[in-house]
């Protein structure tokens, strides 16, 4: 019984050496195929309106009506809000009962100057009074036509800041309204990158909130880059008469390089680009019998998420994307 025991440990132990052999690691490859985009690139960039005007009250008041919303469409012209206008009102009156006053005594006392019997300074003191009652009633109107407020242009409400019922200080904006007629795309360009666009670079925009794929127009280059980022601003100028894209919507904008100014090179995504202590370059490749193995690489320029292998590797080879973390020299793998 003892040794019919001791066997079946044994061959227990034999059954475990062999389940102990090591299991292969789990990766996602792709295959290195060379492209020539032309040196096309993507961004990312925000529509902007051309131009946005802040309109405002020129004195303070209560606001008694605000007649536009934000998104209305406005014209030049339009009345957009106007505040209590009583005590301008009142001091049209006033001014008004001084103009009837000062004409009054311009002309009784015009015929006595016509006669002789007027003094020349006392005639040039009403005269004088008449200017002055004049500017009054100017200042008084103008007073009063200013409790309205008017858009200057034509556009759309961006934002409205103030409501009915609150108190409108000078200079402070009552409402945006924005030019949409045509719009800007902003993007963000790495300095490397700026050289290879001037005003009339070929654009492609896709706005994908507002279903529209446009081709860009002119563009404007910022002369001053972000500390951080080392980015410049690029603006794209972009017709608009229907009106579907609105400031604030995301669009991906490819610029595309001059034909023959890129050689046909692979890409790959920049994750699977690794560095090693030395500060050299390497991918994960992985043979046909699942073998992974360390390949020295160079790079060139980038293309949004996806950079340019300029040696090291060639078409056909597989290269690791996802799960590199866990591999070593010979490691064994399997595609997920």
């Amino acid at each position: 019984m003892w040794l019919l025991a001791l066997a079946i440990a044994c061959g227990s132990c034999g059954g475990n050496k062999g389940t102990q052999e090591k299991v292969p690691t789990r990766v996602k490859t792709e295959t290195v195929k060379s492209t020539n985009e032309n040196g096309n690139q993507t961004y990312v960039g925000i529509v902007e309106e051309r131009e946005g005007t802040a309109v405002s009250f020129t004195s303070m008041g209560v606001v008694r009506r605000m007649l536009v919303n934000e998104g209305q469409a406005v014209s030049r012209g339009q009345l957009i809000a106007d505040m209590d206008d009583t005590t301008a009102r009142n001091m049209l009156a006033v001014a008004e009962s001084g103009m009837n006053q000062a004409n009054d005594a311009l002309k009784r006392y015009g015929m006595l100057h016509d006669n002789g019997s007027l003094p020349e300074v006392k005639w040039v003191e009403i005269q004088s009074k008449v200017q002055q009652a004049e500017s009054q009633l100017a200042i008084a109107k103008k007073n009063l036509a200013d409790c309205q407020l008017i858009a200057p242009v034509s556009g759309i409400i961006g934002k409205k800041n103030v409501n009915a019922g609150e108190t409108a200080m000078p200079s402070m904006a009552v409402v945006t309204i924005l030019d949409i007629s045509s719009v800007k795309v902003k993007i963000s360009v790495p300095e490397a990158d700026m050289n290879c666009i001037n005003a009339n670079t070929s654009t492609l925009i896709d706005v994908e909130a507002a279903g529209k794929q446009v081709k860009g127009g002119l563009i404007e280059k910022g002369v001053q880059a972000d500390a951080l980022t080392h980015t410049y601003p690029v603006r794209i100028l972009v017709e608009n008469k229907d009106r579907k894209l609105l400031p604030g919507m995301v669009a991906n904008v490819t610029i595309a390089q001059e034909q023959g100014s890129a050689a046909s090179v692979p890409t790959l995504p920049v994750t699977s680009v690794q560095k090693r202590a030395d500060g050299s370059l390497f991918v994960w490749t992985v043979d046909a019998d699942g073998t992974a193995h360390r390949k020295t690489v160079t790079i060139g320029q980038t293309y949004g998420t996806r950079v340019a292998i300029t040696s090291g590797i060639t078409d056909g080879q597989r290269v690791v994307t996802e799960g590199y973390q866990k591999l070593s020299e010979g490691s064994k793998t399997v595609d997920n």
